[in-house]
């Protein structure tokens, strides 16, 4: 298996969906989803970022 570093965008679309996670789990915004899912969500784009080469 072949790691690769995602590349910026990648990886500050990764970001804003775990700091949409902390948002909704610390202050009382409504997000439609569950903190844990949003930081999941994250997590896997982040992952797809380095094993997907090219995205």
């Amino acid at each position: 298996m072949n790691l690769s570093a995602p590349t910026m965008i990648v990886f500050v679309i990764s970001v804003v969906l775990a700091i949409l996670g902390l948002l909704a789990q610390y202050t009382t915004i409504n997000l439609y989803l569950a903190p844990f899912y949003w930081m999941l969500i994250a997590w896997i784009v982040l992952a797809a970022g380095n094993l997907l080469k090219g995205l």
